[in-house]
């Protein structure tokens, strides 16, 4: 399985990003799917998680800025992230059954 991880950059505290996962999986539409971000020295920290039923979970860190989502006809889960600070600062990864990983996407928060 191949995730594809995009939509990282630099963006000033208070805004916003969305970062986007593909995979080519047949499978996707039956897989949980989920976001981590790593901070270099640090453990990987998980942020958000979207289940094949939809259900929704959220790191309490993210909780009410953070809004993950997916398409199954495009094979990609989503990760509206608004009101960004500086301890978002991370490279965050994709994740299909917290199995197969994508190659991560960095997020820089900085004015």
């Amino acid at each position: 399985v191949q995730l594809q991880a995009s939509g990282g950059g630099l963006v000033q505290p208070g805004g916003s990003l969305r970062l986007n996962c593909r995979t080519s999986s047949a499978i996707f539409s039956r897989s949980d799917m989920y976001w981590y971000r790593r901070v270099p020295g640090k453990d990987r920290e998980f942020v958000a998680s979207i289940v094949s039923g939809g259900t929704v979970n959220y790191a309490d860190s993210v909780k009410g800025r953070f809004t993950i989502s997916r398409d199954n006809r495009l094979k990609t889960v989503y990760l509206q992230m608004n009101s960004l600070n500086s301890d978002d600062t991370a490279v965050y990864y994709c994740s299909m059954w917290q199995r197969y990983w994508g190659q991560g996407t960095q997020v820089t928060v900085s004015s």
